[in-house]
């Protein structure tokens, strides 16, 4: 028997208990069995996780950015709301100041009108039912520039009760009218639809 196969020596059995323990992590580290050394190297590669399988919160940072992204996203919208509430504040009230403004300038046109003025002829009512609005009496002033120049309109219309006492007077008008126009403002009465009242022109100035 020779001396490479006598069974009993030490260092045969060390070299196989040495390669069992590496082989897994190292081919390379034990001979082959006619005891030529191969030289390769295997080294596990590592597989990427199936990100499909994943569940729960993502991570921290991740989870910062989209409160970050949404938080701005709703003070965007937040911001945007209140820039229109404003716009539609300020509309409202332009509005108002024009609308004031014209009755001011309607009223001083009649302040100082003799009788019922000079364009009777050029102006007529409309009643709207109550109905249509909502229990609340308000009459079509129709206004018509019958004459051949552009002119503007002052109309009073006078809110009468069974008695003939006049409760309530409302100004409105029309401003540069072409020859021609028509212009159909409304006069709202303030007062409760009962008892009933009767509307009638008072006046009607052309300027």
């Amino acid at each position: 028997m020779s001396a490479g196969k006598t069974p009993g020596r030490p260092g045969g059995r060390i070299a196989l208990g040495v390669c069992a323990a590496v082989g897994v992590l190292a081919l390379a580290a034990c001979s082959t069995d006619d005891g030529s050394d191969s030289g390769a190297t295997v080294t596990p590669r590592p597989t990427a996780p199936n990100t499909s399988d994943f569940s729960g919160e993502p991570p921290s940072a991740l989870a910062s950015s989209a409160a970050s992204k949404k938080a701005e996203v709703k003070k965007s919208a937040s911001a945007a709301a209140e820039s229109a509430s404003e716009r539609a504040h300020d509309f409202e009230a332009s509005v108002a100041a024009d609308v004031e403004r014209n009755r001011q300038e309607f009223t001083n046109a009649l302040k100082d009108v003799d009788g019922q003025g000079n364009a009777m002829s050029d102006v007529s009512l409309t009643g709207k039912p109550l109905a249509q609005t909502n229990g609340v009496r308000a009459l079509v002033v129709n206004i018509t520039n019958k004459t051949d120049k552009k002119a503007s309109y002052a109309v009073q219309v006078d809110f009468s009760d069974s008695d003939g006492k006049v409760v309530e007077s409302k100004v409105v008008g029309a401003r540069e009218l072409e020859p021609g126009e028509k212009a159909q403002p409304l006069a709202v009465s303030s007062k409760p639809p009962e008892p009933h009242l009767t509307a009638k022109i008072a006046k009607a100035q052309r300027y």
